[in-house]
């Protein structure tokens, strides 16, 4: 708008009759490229024709839900009368429907009805924002263009109160109509600029809002709504600052805001930033936020354009929990590998103690030495057990369901967590069902829930100033056989009582857990077609319990395996463990069976050429060459031989890819270290039955 709008053409005594006056506006409207170009003259013309003080052209814009935002389009003001400090703002603002009189002035105007009247005659927020600008009397008359309501036309009187004539409200009625024709003729650019910007702010993805100087939101559009929950009408007029920006930042938005309008630095102006915003139930979100400034007329705007983060927050937050959990993974596929190693060299000297302890059982004499070595014995086995278990736990490998007695992976995973019990003065009572629970299921998996139940409560225990204790108990029920673990611990509380099986949510300090042992073992119960689940104990404690269906049984008892009397005479043995070799050579010689031992591989013509074995030992772990790589060589040279030949291994989790990669007929036996005379026995039994020996 020109700043000669607001200084009259003529001196009052100079002033044009209305009629002339129409009529100059009427044709210099109708003969105008646009009316934009004109409308500044046309106000000025109409408001010293009508000795009025102020003439004004509104456009309006309905608000998505209710009422409808107001804007000034162009104005003049008389000088004479009004000082340059009592011209209407610029600024756009809410008009609400909330007041019953601004709802039905607004629905006369959208029926082409004139509104006038004295000031002193309203009510309401009208009355009040006539007063503020000074007005006594009042014309308005709506604008209509492309068949919508477009705008009004407001004449002003801020000296008297006047009744307006007929006259009077049909000449204002002649120029609204005469501006409302014009703009549906105008192609400005200004005119095509502001449908572009409109269409522009509507659409955007990002949520744009506007401010003035004093922080009140002047543009607010749909992407906004959708992020902050508040509506356009709800928020024009407000201030950002007690609406949208958190109590901590709300002093240091002001007072930048301050500090850039008295010619500071503009610290934020031009950047994007990443910062913190509320919602309209008070909620803080992360968001990242672009402010620009702009003039409009003698005021300075600043546009926010702003993208929601909380859907990236949360996919990095998904992602770090990938990672953390492929971290995981990789950790403990490290401990798995460190640990075959740590299996082999630890099951080599065991194998030892235990064939030693065993021949000392069987030829002492004295009950006391008898009674010692198979002390020994029967805590080497414990041992080769625990290294076992620890193995099984660790090592990533697919599932490899199989009959098993529930009874006896409890007792693994007891023997596992036993230390950390007695360590931390916790008492374990258990009572086990007293035949057999037959599950088909990965054992190693299984041992690891048990395990995660007995470690979840000596974690519960440790800041129990009484009775510190877990109770583990199996049984039988209905087609499915259990398991629980009872703690006397604090329990859990209500609050989180839905959300422990969630991965990584964990109560334990940082450092202690990784959130995911409680999700993992749901995960591993769901893929056997079990049920795991929790309940309170009273006074105090939690038990966790798990139910798995019981095996369809491939055999009606359970059968021990007795020495037979076989061909078996001859075995061979490699193995580059010397000590390891000649225990194993010693039990069998005192089962009767002659052993040679090879402690370095050279060929399968080597033996052949020599006395035929009845049975071959293999290591699998050895310099020269792996028991795998002998035992193909001997069903290449010699398939009879290879019928007779038993991989010996610490690590049994690893020899199961290689070994089960074969087909099922061709796969040779396999005897675990340590082994006790009962397992070889086994063995040799095994042995028989493939060869009808």
């Amino acid at each position: 708008m020109n700043e000669a709008s607001a200084v009259p053409l003529a001196g009052r005594s100079h002033a044009m009759s209305l009629p002339v006056a129409i009529s100059r506006i009427s044709r210099r409207l109708r003969e105008a490229n646009e009316w934009l170009q004109e409308i500044d003259d046309v106000l000025a013309i109409l408001g010293q024709a009508l000795d009025c003080h102020r003439t004004i052209v509104f456009q309006l814009k309905p608000l998505p839900k209710s009422g409808f935002s107001q804007s000034i389009a162009s104005y003049w003001v008389d000088l004479a009368v009004l000082k340059a400090a009592e011209r209407p703002t610029l600024i756009r603002e809410a008009i609400l429907v909330d007041d019953p009189l601004l709802k039905r002035i607004g629905e006369e105007e959208r029926q082409g009805k004139v509104f006038a009247g004295h000031t002193r005659n309203l009510e309401g927020f009208l009355r009040d924002d006539f007063e503020k600008n000074q007005i006594r009397s009042f014309l308005s008359v709506p604008i209509f263009a492309h068949g919508y309501l477009w705008g009004t036309l407001a004449v002003n009187d801020c000296v008297r109160e006047r009744d307006w004539n007929d006259d009077e409200a049909a000449a204002v009625e002649l120029v609204a109509s005469a501006i409302g024709d014009s703009i549906q003729r105008s192609s400005s650019e200004q005119h095509v600029s502001e449908v572009f910007r409109t269409t522009m702010v509507q659409a955007a993805l990002d949520g744009i809002v506007v401010i003035d100087e004093s922080g009140g939101i002047i543009e607010f559009n749909p992407a906004a709504e959708a992020m902050f929950g508040w509506s356009k009408a709800e928020l024009l007029g407000k201030n950002i600052a007690r609406t949208l920006i958190p109590d901590e930042h709300r002093k240091g938005h002001t007072k930048g805001i301050r500090r850039y309008l008295e010619g500071g630095f503009p610290i934020m102006i031009g950047r994007r930033v990443e910062t913190q915003a509320i919602d309209a139930k008070g909620a803080s979100f992360p968001i990242e936020l672009t402010i620009s400034e702009v003039r409009a007329a003698d005021r300075r705007l600043f546009v926010g354009s702003i993208r929601d983060l909380r859907e990236r927050q949360r996919a990095e937050e998904e992602i770090n929990r990938q990672r953390d959990r492929l971290h995981q993974n990789e950790k403990m596929a490290a401990m798995g590998s460190l640990l075959a190693g740590v299996s082999h060299e630890l099951n080599n000297p065991l194998a030892v103690v235990v064939a030693q302890s065993t021949l000392l059982f069987e030829f002492a004499g004295d009950p006391q030495v008898k009674s010692r070595a198979e002390k020994v014995r029967a805590a080497a086995e414990r041992c080769g057990r625990i290294v076992k278990s620890f193995l099984g736990m660790v090592r990533l490998h697919p599932a490899q369901h199989e009959e098993t007695d529930l009874n006896q992976v409890i007792r693994s995973a007891l023997e596992v967590t036993a230390y950390g019990a007695r360590s931390t003065g916790v008492t374990v009572e258990t009572d086990l069902a007293p035949s057999p629970l037959t599950v088909f299921v990965d054992a190693d998996h299984i041992t690891q829930v048990a395990a995660n139940f007995l470690v979840n409560g000596q974690h519960a225990l440790t800041a129990v100033s009484g009775e510190r204790k877990l109770r583990v108990r199996t049984w039988r029920g209905a087609g499915v056989v259990g398991f629980s673990v009872e703690d006397t611990g604090p329990g859990i509380p209500a609050e989180i009582a839905q959300r422990i099986f969630e991965p990584y949510f964990t109560t334990k300090p940082v450092g202690v857990g990784t959130g995911i042992g409680l999700s993992i073992s749901r995960s591993i119960v769901e893929r056997h077609d079990g049920r795991i689940w929790f309940d309170d104990v009273e006074p105090r404690g939690v038990r966790f319990c798990v139910e798995l269906p019981v095996a369809q049984a491939h055999a009606d008892a359970v059968q021990t395996v007795a020495a037979r009397t076989t061909a078996i005479a001859r075995a061979l043995i490699i193995d580059d463990e010397p000590d390891v070799a000649s225990s194993l050579a010693d039990i069998l010689e005192m089962m009767g069976v002659k052993a040679s031992i090879l402690t370095r591989w050279s060929s399968v013509d080597d033996v052949l050429a020599g006395t035929m074995p009845d049975i071959i030992f293999s290591d699998l772990r050895m310099p020269e060459a792996s028991g795998m790589t002998i035992y193909q060589q001997f069903r290449e040279r010699s398939p009879l031989l290879a019928r007779r030949f038993v991989i010996v291994t610490g690590d049994m989790l690893g020899a199961k890819g290689e070994i089960e990669a074969l087909p099922l007929d061709q796969r040779p036996l396999v005897l675990e270290k340590p082994f006790s005379t009962l397992e070889l026995r086994g063995v040799l039994a095994l042995l028989g039955d493939r060869t009808g020996q």
